[in-house]
Order: structure tokens, then sequence, then C-alpha cells
């Protein structure tokens, strides 16, 4: 099984040009249950990237002024490679929306944690946000390499700051 293991590099002190690993994206797989299981993505990715999808108009009026309307965000991730792997709570969750076809809150609604591991550090916690999202897989399959389920994360709103402490897997919200 894959562990969530936000202690293997948060020891080192972050200076200078933040590297890839201190950005952590988490997903509760124990969607529905009252205690949250976050489980890291970016597993076999070289490349995991949130998708702000901004909704944006910018327009010229007759006199030439140009004005620029920014109506929110719509925050998505594709995870285009995910290989399962037979005791990963995110592949069983996956598996068992593809195997059922779900397409509703009470299976597909979760949360996602977005943590900070360049502010804060390992005993108090990072710095992190959770927001409300819906997980979808896109496909299932793959080649020879392996059993693929390709998914994307939707996010929701009701953003959330707080602190995440690795060792005991927990989130806070600020007060």
């Amino acid at each position: 099984m894959i562990k969530l293991n936000l202690q293997l590099h948060a020891s080192e002190k972050i200076t200078g040009k933040i590297e890839r690993k201190y950005m952590a994206h988490l997903l509760n797989t124990a969607i529905g249950e009252e205690t949250p299981n976050w489980v890291r993505l970016g597993k076999d990715l070289k490349e995991l990237t949130i998708e702000l999808n901004p909704d944006t108009e910018t327009k010229e009026d007759v006199t030439g002024a140009v004005s620029f309307t920014n109506s929110g965000y719509s925050p998505a991730i594709d995870a285009d490679t995910f290989y399962a792997v037979v005791g990963d709570p995110l592949f069983e969750k996956l598996q068992e929306i593809v195997d059922h076809r779900y397409k509703d809150d009470t299976h597909c609604k979760t949360e996602v944690l977005e943590v900070h591991m360049w502010e804060g550090d390992v005993t108090a916690g990072f710095v992190a946000w959770k927001e409300d999202c819906y997980v979808t897989p896109k496909s299932y399959g793959g080649s020879v390499a392996g059993y693929q389920i390709p998914y994307q994360v939707d996010y929701t709103g009701n953003r959330v700051k707080g602190l995440y402490v690795p060792g005991t897997k927990k989130f806070t919200p600020e007060e």
C-alpha cells in the first residue's frame, strides 16, 4: 500500500527556489466517512498542475478604453497517469466509482488539501488549504505498462485555511 509520508523532506529548512515536492496535494479517499484518509497525489506523474481556469473578459469600448473582468476561477487537476496498485486507497475509491458508474455526491464529493511544506514545520504543522471537490475517473485500461485510471479533481469552493500535521494526518482549520 502507498503510504502518505510528508515527513520525508519535512525536516529540511526550505530557502530560495521551492522544489515541486514541497507543494503537496492530498485527496480525502474516505468519502462520506467522519475521519478523513488523506492520500498524496502525484505518484508516477512528472507533472501535477492545478489549472485555475479563470473566467475573464476584456472589452474595449468606442472611446478606446479597455476594461477587464475576472468573474472567478474553476480550479481542476487532470491526473492523466494513475497506475492502479492493489491496496492503494485512491485506486480502491476510483475503481469503486468506475465499477458502479457513480456520479453522485455520496460517492464522488470529497475534499482536497494543499500543503505548503515550506511554511511551518513537521511538529506544529504546515500551512494548508482545504477545499471541497469532486473526483471523477476519465477512463480506465491503459497499455502494457499497467492498468491505469486517469482522473480529474474539480474544486468546488468552501476553501479553508489551516494547519496540517503530517504525523497525525490531521488538518485543523484556522480560527
